[in-house]
């Protein structure tokens, strides 16, 4: 029976890494050298492994073995920091935004960049569904103008914005200047 339950959890997990929405698509021309580093949530939709969470961050880094190194850091209730360490390697080509991710193997999840500036200071990230979603960010605030703008566009794609998070990052506190 073990085994059965095993097996299927895997199926479900290789068939998850397949399957993206068709109107959503991974940016191209995509520079991974560019991606890593360390970015800032803005907005996510919920889930229990960041509920309650602040100041919550992203470090990209190249994995000793092969692939990127995902570092998320975030602060739980206001007291106490919390991280997850995970790994990501593409899906296809890597000059596309899609990636596999894996905090604990054998488990992972695509990783969707389907909105990219030039500059590399903002993404707009999902999975192989609606309910995940992600706003990043090289700096912990941002305009108002570009909250609108991703408003805008989970709207188009149907993403449930009633569901949105804006992550509480201490912006009057912080020095950095707006993306805009």
């Amino acid at each position: 029976m073990l085994i059965k339950k095993v097996f299927f959890a895997i199926s479900l997990n290789l068939l998850s890494c397949i399957i993206t929405a068709e109107e959503i698509q991974p940016v191209n021309n995509f520079n991974i050298s560019q991606y890593l580093g360390k970015w800032y949530e803005i907005a996510r939709l919920d889930h229990w492994f960041e509920r309650d969470m602040t100041n919550v961050s992203a470090e990209y880094s190249l994995h000793k073995k092969g692939g990127i190194k995902v570092l998320n850091k975030g602060l739980k209730k206001g007291t106490k920091w919390k991280t997850a360490e995970g790994r990501a390697n593409f899906i296809g080509q890597e000059d596309q935004g899609l990636m596999k991710v894996s905090f604990f193997w054998p488990f992972s999840t695509p990783y969707l960049i389907f909105e990219l500036d030039d500059a590399y200071q903002y993404a707009f990230v999902t999975s192989d569904s609606r309910s995940y979603l992600w706003f990043l960010s090289r700096k912990p605030c941002v305009t108002e103008d570009l909250k609108k703008h991703f408003e805008r566009k989970i709207d188009s794609l149907e993403f449930d914005k009633n569901e949105l998070i804006y992550v509480d990052q201490d912006c009057v506190k912080s020095n950095d200047t707006n993306v805009k």
